[in-house]
C-alpha cells in the first residue's frame, strides 16, 4: 500500500545505522518507523531547550510585584 506522506533519504554512518537497526530490532519495528521516532524526539528535544531559554530570559527579568494575583485572572 503506497503511502503519501512525504519520504527522506538519509546517508548514515555504518555503526549509526547499526544502532539505528538494534533499536529497530530490539522495538519490532521498522528501521523507517525508529528513524521517524528519533527525529521527533530529537524535535521535541530542541523544543524543550528553546523554551527553557525563553523561560529562562522572562524568570531574569520578572518582578513579582508586577505580577498578576490567581484571583485578578481568573
Amino acid at each position: 500500500m503506497p503511502t503519501t506522506n512525504p519520504r527522506i533519504n538519509v546517508v548514515l554512518e555504518k555503526p549509526v545505522y547499526e544502532g539505528v537497526a538494534r533499536l529497530a530490532k530490539r522495538d519490532g519495528v521498522s528501521l523507517s518507523l525508529k528513524v521517524r521516532d528519533l527525529v521527533r524526539e530529537a524535535m521535541e528535544t530542541d523544543e524543550d531547550v528553546a523554551l527553557a531559554k525563553v523561560a529562562e530570559k522572562r524568570e531574569k527579568s520578572f518582578k513579582k510585584y508586577r505580577a498578576l494575583r490567581h484571583n485578578e485572572i481568573w
